[in-house]
Formats: structure tokens, sequence, C-alpha cells
């Protein structure tokens, strides 16, 4: 007579803390290069945005003789498509406006970032 053991398979305990102990280490090593990317990326995108609006405002300024009273008139004249998003901020209203006041002809002739704090680099966003 044979007898037959009715064992039930599975994982031990150690086994599953083994594979979360890994799964951990890899989410350890990958979580902040993921977060340092993001910042990366939205610098970069911070930068563009800022040369289309500077290259609208000249653009702007070359066929009208002035410059745009507000950021808005670029997209109501099509310089822009629509106004770009800081991506620091996550707002469009959150742009710096830089006045010119020289030869009558007031208006916006830049635009700095509003976001607060500093790039990867260390230099200010308002200074971009």
């Amino acid at each position: 007579m044979q007898v037959m053991h009715n064992k039930a398979r599975g994982f031990t305990l150690i086994e599953l803390m083994v594979v979360m102990a890994a799964i951990g280490l890899l989410l350890a090593i990958t979580v902040p290069r993921y977060a340092e990317h993001v910042d990366r990326a939205r610098e970069v995108v911070l930068r563009q945005n800022l040369a289309a609006i500077r290259d609208a405002i000249d653009k702007f300024y070359a066929d009208r003789g002035r410059y745009p009273a507000a950021l808005q008139e670029l997209v109501q004249a099509r310089y822009l498509r629509q106004m770009p998003i800081d991506p620091v901020t996550d707002r469009i209203d959150s742009w710096v406006l830089v006045g010119s006041e020289g030869g009558g002809s007031a208006g916006v002739s830049d635009v700095h970032s509003g976001a607060p704090g500093n790039s990867r680099e260390g230099s200010a966003y308002a200074s971009w």
C-alpha cells in the first residue's frame, strides 16, 4: 500500500521576503533616476517655451514696429497657437513680463519664468 501525501505547493515566507527585497532594491535605484529625468525634461521644455515666446515677440515687433501689450496678443495675432505653459509651475499665467519703455513702443519685450527655486545647474528659474 502506497501512502499519498497531499502537500500544498506554494512559496515560503523566506522566498517571498527575498523577492520583495529584490523589488525594493530595484525601486530604490530607479525612482531617483526617474525623478531626475522628469526634472531635466521640465527644464528643457521651459527653455523651449521661453525661446518660442521670445521669438514670437521679436517677430511681432519686426512686423508691427511695436511690442505686444500682453502675451495674449501674440495668440490673437497668431504668432503663437496657444500660450505655452510654464512646465515648472504648470500654469500659463505665471510668466513674468519685462516691459519696454524706449522709443514710444511700450509693451512686452521679454519674458521670464515665474517659477520659484533654482534649476539643477543652480541658476534661478526667474533669471531664464
